[in-house]
């Protein structure tokens, strides 16, 4: 792990305990970073009365959705907060790898049990940029706990309908379409999945008829889209909850999946009885992002180990994953973890394409304003919250150039146009963590 460290650019306090933090994929819009946040309110002390007796109100669960804009120039400020909104909490979200109706796309899932859509606009009246443009209810009186594209990979078949696949906390699968001159929502089918909190669904890249998932019952389970109710894959060797996973959108067959056992699984997924590697990483592993440019590194979010980063090399001649680097957040659950798709100007820059996003990315610095920063060793402000958890998983403390070229957009990246052996040496990457309601921003360096 000699000279390959992460340096913190930037901490940010989140105001809400954060637990997911996305990148957006699309050139012309890469600086953009989505961050979510979860805060369970507890009621007053009395609540009211009837009778003499004191009625406790239910918990709400506040989220807050905030985009921030990315540049590069400014040394003391890198992110500035170009927008926030208010909502359900946030459980997770993923931005679509393509534009859809000429906008990018960002999914939430929330505790209200809904899935929705946001369109990235501008408007001249407001500095509003994130609109709902679509939600549907998955069910009620439950959590919708994640979500996945069906686009993670690169070339897209023009007649393949653009899908979505999410869980819940009664263990149920939705799987939906989009409808993309809409863009709107379209229930195709649910099924039950686990007997527990479906932690995660995610789509085999490669095949997108195929889902997996993974449960607080231990299972991870692969599922035919076309045949909902029956299971073709289930595997016990997770020995805790699995709440991640991850097709690899470079690699065919190649599977990443993530437990509260401290422990991640590489799968070839022509042969799953067992996986091709397992790696400890000393905390419950909540998050997995493969590198959108590196084929073989892989970023884990540990909870209150922090994140690792992992070489994952896998050839005829032999298997071998390394870590690469190893950060541990004191005081902090890390669950949320994205890596960047920009690069930094050490490097080369990447190839463009025609996608008419970049107005957008050009008027949103217009909007940004300044963010309140915080040290990079938070205090645990939330530690009596945590202790309260009321069951759903993020309290546990157990294991569960230029950087914009505005003269040109771009369709997602091709990831196929960059050689593997590329020496691309510096990577940007966010994580954010749930006692310490801190986003940081950190850069990486391989060598």
């Amino acid at each position: 792990m000699a000279g390959r460290c992460a340096r913190v650019l930037q901490a940010v306090d989140t105001e809400f305990t954060a637990d997911s933090v996305e990148w957006c994929p699309l050139e012309g819009c890469r600086h953009l970073l989505a961050c979510g946040t979860y805060q369970l309110r507890r009621p007053d002390a009395a609540s009211g009365s009837k009778g003499g007796l004191e009625i406790e109100e239910p918990h709400v669960r506040l989220g807050r959705l905030y985009l921030y804009s990315f540049n590069e120039d400014n040394s003391t400020s890198s992110l500035a907060e170009v927008q926030r909104r208010d909502t359900a909490a946030i459980l997770d979200m993923k931005w679509c790898h393509i534009p859809v109706a000429g906008s990018a796309l960002l999914g939430l899932a929330d505790a209200s049990g809904s899935i929705q859509l946001l369109r990235l606009g501008v408007s001249e009246k407001s500095s509003s940029l994130l609109q709902p443009v679509s939600s549907v209810i998955l069910e009620e009186q439950c959590l919708a706990l994640s979500l996945d594209w069906s686009t993670g990979k690169s070339g897209r078949a023009s007649d393949q309908p653009l899908k979505i696949i999410s869980s819940n906390s009664k263990g149920q699968l939705h799987f939906l379409k989009v409808n993309e001159s809409g863009p709107g929502l379209q229930h195709v089918a649910s099924w039950q999945a686990h007997h527990f909190e479906a932690w995660i669904a995610a789509f085999n890249y490669w095949q997108t008829e195929v889902v997996y998932s993974g449960g607080d019952d231990g299972l991870l389970k692969g599922w035919d889209t076309r045949m909902p109710a029956v299971s073709i894959l289930t595997s016990n060797r997770h020995s805790m909850g699995v709440c991640s996973i991850q097709s690899s959108p470079h690699r065919e067959h190649i599977l990443a999946t993530g437990s509260y056992d401290e422990h991640v699984l590489l799968w070839d997924t022509r042969s799953m009885k067992q996986p091709w590697a397992d790696v400890p990483v000393q905390g419950g592993v909540w998050r997995l992002k493969w590198h959108p440019f590196h084929h073989h590194l892989l970023l884990v979010a540990c909870m209150h180990s922090g994140f690792r980063i992992l070489s994952c090399q896998k050839t005829t001649e032999k298997q071998e994953v390394v870590v690469m680097a190893s950060h541990t957040l004191p005081n902090s659950l890390v669950y949320g973890a994205d890596w960047s798709w920009l690069l930094a100007r050490s490097l080369q820059p990447i190839p463009s394409s025609s996608f008419p996003l970049s107005e957008v990315g050009a008027r949103l610095a217009d909007w940004a304003y300044g963010l309140k920063l915080v040290n990079t060793s938070p205090a645990t402000s939330l530690q009596a919250m945590v202790d309260d958890d009321d069951g759903e998983g993020h309290a546990r403390s157990q294991p569960k150039a230029s950087l914009l070229d505005r003269k040109s957009g771009s369709q997602n990246y091709d990831y196929s146009s960059y050689p593997e052996g590329m020496n691309l040496d510096s990577s940007l990457l966010a994580t954010c963590s749930f006692y310490d309601h801190v986003l940081h921003l950190w850069k990486w360096e391989a060598s």
